[in-house]
């Protein structure tokens, strides 16, 4: 990479509360690592300052309130107002700083152009595409989906591509679908979403004997929205009651989210009131200790159009820290992890999940083999693999507007 003292600082863009997103966090702590300053424009919760400097990283946050789980309607003007405060304040901060590179995290794939300021005096754009974005408003807000929507979803998203200088996504079929729809494949980039191993590490944690306490305890650490189908979880759980009466049975979903009302609904009408924990979202640096209490790591995604090309990080998580795996049979999921790593499930269907969790429960021999397979993946496809790739990137960005500005 380029000398440290010839490097000017990086400017990242989200639309997220930085503390809380673990792929920013990762990037941008590594560049710090590395010898970067990293600069965030994020948003700011109620309460906290309004600038802060974690683990290296300079965190400017915007008063911006985050409305999650309300309508289309209130998205558009949240990400709207959020979009124009942060082109200010990148802006405003260039004039001081002199970045040299600008990365952009979705969604909105159209936050780009808050960076279209630096842009014109020449500052790089890497546009960090985390989801897709016109698959996945189609599927959070079905009533808002038509094919003007959607048409209108795919405009935002060529033109957003179209301001990048180059192009980041977390895994191979949402690489692939982008170069379908255009995309330069020599300016894209796939850099997953994988844990630091440093943190998932098991040793750095008590080690639970499976199921030590005469309990099996599943965890869920995520959002609690409807992309996720923790209600397809309880009816599982309802129907190992109903068949394995014997096996207590606890789950515990960590996270926050619009679903959160109906699935206590959900455990109550189904008598499993007792069974089921949500103390809310917890802090990332917890979140493998909470895994490691655990016995088997749920990865539940509904499957449609939006999840076939997603890779639920809960995956690489729950194998990273040595735990079975009971996860949805989706595309990505089997692309990655094959037929003999975890434990899958058809999409939708509890009597299947059942099958899936019992089979961990019942072949010790083969549950232990899953684990073993799974974080040798989970090793292949970690963050310090992923952060080689992520680094040439900004590199190359960097440097290309060093030597721009060498021949002016």
């Amino acid at each position: 990479m380029s000398a440290p003292g010839k490097r000017r600082p990086i400017c990242m863009i989200v639309h997220a509360y930085y503390e809380e997103d673990p792929r920013v966090r990762r990037e941008a702590e590594s560049l710090v690592a590395a010898g970067w300053e990293v600069d965030v424009i994020g948003l700011q919760h109620p309460g906290d300052p309004g600038a802060a400097v974690l683990e290296g990283v300079n965190v400017r946050r915007l008063p911006v309130r985050r409305h999650q789980g309300a309508g289309l309607p209130v998205y558009l003007m949240e990400y709207g107002i959020f979009l124009v405060r942060a082109m200010f304040a990148a802006a405003g901060a260039q004039r001081r700083r002199h970045y040299g590179m600008v990365q952009v995290h979705t969604l909105p794939d159209y936050l780009v152009f808050a960076a279209l300021p630096l842009k014109m005096v020449g500052v790089p754009v890497l546009l960090d595409l985390h989801e897709a974005m016109p698959e996945f408003f189609r599927g959070r807000f079905p009533k808002a989906a038509n094919p003007i929507s959607y048409k209108l979803l795919l405009l935002q998203e060529r033109l957003s591509i179209g301001l990048a200088d180059e192009l980041l996504t977390v895994n191979e079929p949402l690489a692939e679908r982008l170069r379908k729809r255009g995309a330069d494949p020599d300016r894209l980039t796939v850099v997953m979403n994988s844990p630091d191993l440093r943190l998932f590490s098991p040793a750095a944690h008590p080690r639970r004997k499976f199921m030590a306490d005469g309990v099996l305890r599943l965890v869920y650490a995520g959002a609690i929205t409807p992309t996720y189908e923790l209600d397809v979880v309880l009816r599982a759980m309802a129907a190992l009651r109903r068949d394995r009466p014997s096996l207590r049975v606890v789950a515990t979903f960590y996270g926050r989210g619009d679903a959160e009302d109906s699935l206590k609904a959900l455990a109550e009408e189904l008598g499993l009131a007792d069974c089921l924990e949500m103390p809310g979202r917890i802090p990332i640096d917890t979140v493998a200790a909470a895994i490691a209490g655990a016995d088997i790591g749920i990865a539940a995604t509904r499957l449609d159009s939006y999840s076939e090309v997603g890779l639920s990080t809960k995956v690489l998580e729950y194998g990273a820290m040595q735990k079975p795996v009971a996860a949805t049979r989706l595309p990505t999921v089997e692309l990655y992890f094959g037929q003999d790593t975890l434990s899958l499930y058809e999409p939708g269907d509890p009597d299947s999940l059942a099958a899936a969790i019992m089979h961990l429960v019942d072949d010790v021999k083969d549950r232990e083999a899953r684990v073993k397979r799974t974080a040798r993946r989970v090793d292949e496809l970690s963050w310090a693999h992923q952060a080689v790739a992520y680094h040439a990137v900004v590199d190359r960005l960097v440097h290309r507007r060093r030597a721009g500005r060498a021949g002016n």
